[in-house]
């Protein structure tokens, strides 16, 4: 590949975080998300004719947004009985939980293979949820980004937004839901940050007739009034907490271990110990399964680059899961940079984090020097979607992202 054909993928791909913002005005409580444009160039690495790699962890991590490490794709795309990527994720929860986690995880191979469970979660998602989503070209915004020679992005919009509950949550909270009543459990607890994810846990167990106790942050229930609105419509009933999405989190677990017998814990994003994360990847990938398959039906081929806006994982994951072992889509995630990368007011935790154990995973963490916790700095409220982006340079079939607050 030339090296102009580079520079000019570059500069395209710096326009995304124009684009970010821009797509912020097609759905409520986007338009505060904050890109973090230095974070994306900064880890810009030219290598020969797959001249642009973009890390967010070291090169060393197995579970790893680049699509050219082998050891990742392997990791990331089986299934691992200790939950391990690496040295990253794990199960290090107290003894009382080990049974139970166990239990869950044994639960949920066996519904990946259970044919019924199987039809009855595709027959939902199509009917109930709306899948399967489309992907909107947005032609006045392709030609917007066209250059004085005619050459430009063409993207599309993957429509998360038109799921019943107006996000992508939904696909795992169903899949959740269907499943803690599999296994007798009728009672769900979960977390919630801006509340997305609340609404869909309320809605499935308004479908399940499941019991919903949905725990946010009370500067979150400030923040999201009409998504409290709409938990209670639906009949949870909602516990504030002091703090934010990480002290809901904590909370949710506290009152599930106080009822293991009859309590389901719906985790929301890819934290926690195993099996949470790789359940929510996998009942997530519906996203990218369907990009490739409209990508096929509208050009012919794969993305080129996916982006995603990485905040707690869930939508990034379900985006990159089917691509990651295609070593010619790369991959590109996004955090947020808040004030700047050097201020301590970001939400860059894959960039500027740690290696430390939280919530029962090994993960990349926030942590002073004394290795306790720093929450990060956000005004970003979630709805997500997918953009995807295509070229008309020679070699460069199409680009694709995601974008989440």
């Amino acid at each position: 590949m030339p090296n102009y054909m580079d520079q000019n993928l570059l500069d395209y791909i710096q326009k995304l975080s124009s684009i970010f913002f821009k797509m912020s005005t097609i759905c409520n409580n986007q338009s505060s998300f904050i890109l973090s444009q230095n974070n994306i160039w900064k880890n810009i690495e030219k290598t020969g004719r797959k001249s642009v790699r973009f890390q967010y962890v070291t090169p060393s991590a197995s579970l790893s947004y680049q699509s050219s490490t082998k050891t990742a794709n392997k990791s990331c795309s089986s299934f691992s009985s200790t939950g391990k990527f690496g040295k990253f994720g794990g199960k290090y929860v107290p003894e009382l939980l080990v049974t139970c986690l166990s239990d869950l995880e044994e639960e949920f191979y066996m519904a990946l293979n259970d044919a019924k469970f199987q039809e009855e979660l595709g027959t939902a998602l199509r009917d109930y949820v709306g899948r399967e989503t489309a992907l909107y070209y947005a032609e006045r915004l392709s030609e917007h980004y066209k250059d004085k020679d005619g050459y430009g992005p063409e993207i599309y919009i993957k429509r998360e937004d038109l799921n019943h509950g107006g996000a992508h949550k939904i696909n795992n909270a169903l899949a959740q839901a269907m499943l803690a009543k599999r296994m007798g459990r009728m009672s769900i607890v979960t977390a919630t940050g801006a509340g997305q994810h609340g609404v869909a846990a309320a809605a499935v167990c308004a479908k399940l007739g499941l019991s919903c106790t949905v725990i946010m942050g009370r500067l979150d229930i400030e923040r999201q009034p009409t998504n409290v609105r709409l938990m209670k419509l639906l009949g949870a009933l909602v516990k504030p907490v002091d703090g934010n999405y990480k002290d809901a989190s904590s909370e949710a677990v506290r009152e599930w271990v106080g009822n293991l017998d009859t309590s389901y814990h719906m985790p929301g994003s890819v934290i926690g110990p195993h099996p949470c994360p790789t359940m929510v990847r996998e009942f997530q990938s519906v996203i990218g399964k369907e990009v490739r398959k409209q990508a096929m039906e509208k050009w012919g081929g794969k993305p080129d680059v996916l982006v995603a806006c990485v905040g707690s994982g869930s939508n990034a994951m379900g985006l990159f899961h089917e691509f990651i072992e295609d070593e010619e889509v790369r991959l590109v995630g996004v955090e947020a940079a808040g004030f700047g990368l050097e201020t301590g007011y970001h939400s860059a935790t894959l960039s500027r984090g740690e290696v430390g154990v939280y919530h029962g995973s090994m993960s990349y963490l926030l942590q002073d020097d004394e290795g306790q916790i720093v929450g990060p700095y956000s005004i970003g409220v979630g709805i997500q979607e997918v953009v995807q982006i295509r070229r008309n340079f020679p070699g460069i079939r199409s680009l694709a992202c995601i974008g989440c607050p």
